[in-house]
């Protein structure tokens, strides 16, 4: 019988502990907590997109949540819902508020504008 995945409490990534060896917890849907060896501990999401395997970093815990870590579990899979890869949704978005911070009054003022 396969074994069913229970999702994290609040507790158990506060307490999680470095190993010999990189681990994860898991919280169901693709996501899950990793512990490195040093102790840092990363929200990941892993998931497939066509005929491959990704995986999406959320950021870092506890800067990051369990739960915002399951509200960018819900967004990631609202897009997948729309045939719509996350990562590179995300690279996209990326780009779009650096380019609009470089297009501030005080940037143009400094710089000029980018052709000049």
């Amino acid at each position: 019988m396969p074994k069913l995945a229970v999702p994290l409490t609040d507790i158990q990534p506060r307490n999680a502990k470095p190993k010999d060896k990189p681990y994860k917890l898991t919280d169901g849907g693709g996501l899950y907590l990793l512990i490195n060896t040093d102790g840092a501990r990363y929200w990941r999401m892993d998931y497939r997109f066509g005929d491959a395997r990704r995986t999406l970093a959320f950021g870092k815990y506890p800067d990051v949540t369990l739960a915002m870590a399951r509200e960018k579990r819900a967004e990631a899979r609202k897009l997948l819902d729309r045939d719509i890869e996350p990562s590179q949704a995300k690279r996209i978005e990326k780009a779009a508020r650096k380019t609009a911070a470089a297009n501030t009054f005080e940037a143009v003022a400094r710089h000029g504008t980018p052709t000049s």
